[in-house]
């Protein structure tokens, strides 16, 4: 199971001074040295921590894959058919929201998704929709021609008791293997910590999770590299 770092709050970090310290691009080596299996930053519209040119360095300088986050909006659109990311996910996106609140609206979004993922395959860039843990998205991801889906596992992550834990887990779950059943490469995200990451990890099937905020947070303790490396081996304990 591969495990996608995202490095938006090494950046976070950095525009709290806006300076030039910490740099992500610095983060994306030792991440990979963690035994980071790919590398994930959301350039988003106010350019509130990745900006362009942390994309275009990482393009250059990062060996293993780069998953671009992003809305499905023209100047996004423009800019990932230049960079050209190994892959392109693509997410909501509010100004007012600390961070990703849910998956997409694929009803309300549907022709203009449709139409972000034909103009992204067009520049040969394989696209992940961001969705609900639901089978109808799931479905829905896939007859508009979405590669891969990545489950949203926020509301799992964030339950409050066992009883609501389980029954978001078993969203996921259900989410995961309806999507494998549909033929669609299933990923997840959102949320996943030290703590939680575990029962999602050893959901057969997911081909990589997406973490960053609980691994930038770690790594303020304990460094970068111990920090993705034992986020690796928790996930290696479970996953097949």
């Amino acid at each position: 199971m591969k495990l996608g770092v995202n490095i938006d709050h090494v950046a976070t970090l950095r525009q709290a001074r806006m300076g030039n310290d910490p740099d992500p691009l610095m983060a994306a080596p030792l991440a990979l040295l963690g035994g980071a299996d790919g590398i994930t930053v959301h350039l988003r519209e106010d350019r509130r921590h990745i900006n362009d040119r942390d994309l275009r360095l990482l393009k250059e300088t990062v060996p293993i894959e780069l998953n671009l986050e992003m809305a499905a909006t023209a100047e996004m659109l423009r800019i990932a058919r230049h960079i050209k990311p190994d892959m392109a996910t693509l997410v909501p996106e509010k100004r007012v929201e600390l961070t990703t609140e849910g998956g997409l609206d694929l009803k309300r979004q549907r022709k203009k998704l449709q139409a972000a993922i034909k103009k992204l395959h067009d520049a040969r860039i394989p696209v992940s929709l961001f969705i609900n843990p639901d089978n109808t998205d799931v479905e829905t991801s896939k007859e508009m021609g979405a590669d891969m889906v990545e489950i949203h596992t926020g509301r799992y992550a964030d339950a409050k008791t066992p009883k609501a834990r389980e029954r978001e887990f078993r969203r996921v779950l259900l989410a995961v293997e309806h999507g494998l059943e549909s033929g669609i490469t299933v990923n997840a995200g959102h949320g996943l910590n030290y703590h939680n990451v575990k029962p999602v990890a050893a959901i057969d099937g997911i081909r990589g999770l997406y973490i960053g905020h609980s691994i930038v947070s770690r790594a303020v303790l304990v460094g970068l590299e111990r920090a993705v490396m034992e986020m690796k081996a928790l996930i290696s304990e479970v996953a097949l």
